[in-house]
């Protein structure tokens, strides 16, 4: 009787353990997901616009908002194509880095060395994206 207790003490507190070992796991996967977000707003000079980037793929749009009531705010497409395929996306992997042109920023991959020029602008013929190096 006294070995059937001390089995089911010892069952108890291993399947105790087992728990609080996988949520220290979930909460440091939820730690590693908040320090590399998937998606990141880069402010412009333009106080106005910023440029939201999905770092997994180097999708971008320009994010324009207003406090006026002229309706000049959206999301416009500045990169719709993904630059890497589905199992190359990691997050984190593209950062857009700002220029002393207030139009233009430099998108780089963090893992190939790629560099894209990125213009934004509020004429839809003057955005887009074009690799540099």
């Amino acid at each position: 009787m006294k070995i059937n207790f001390v089995l089911v003490f010892l069952l108890f507190s291993a399947i105790s353990f087992a728990q609080s070992q996988m949520t220290i796991a979930e909460s440091t996967q939820k730690a590693q997901v908040l320090d590399s977000p998937i998606y990141k707003l880069f402010p412009t000079e333009n106080f106005w616009t910023f440029i939201k980037l999905d770092t997994r793929n180097g999708k971008m749009w320009q994010l324009q908002f207003t406090v006026n009531e002229d309706n000049t705010y959206g999301q416009y497409e500045l990169n719709t194509m993904p630059l890497t395929s589905g199992d190359d996306e990691i997050i984190g992997r593209f950062t857009l880095h700002s220029t002393k042109n207030t139009f233009n920023f430099l998108l780089l991959d963090q893992i190939t060395g790629k560099v894209y020029q990125v213009q934004w602008a509020m004429e839809e013929n003057l955005r887009g994206i074009v690799r540099v190096f």
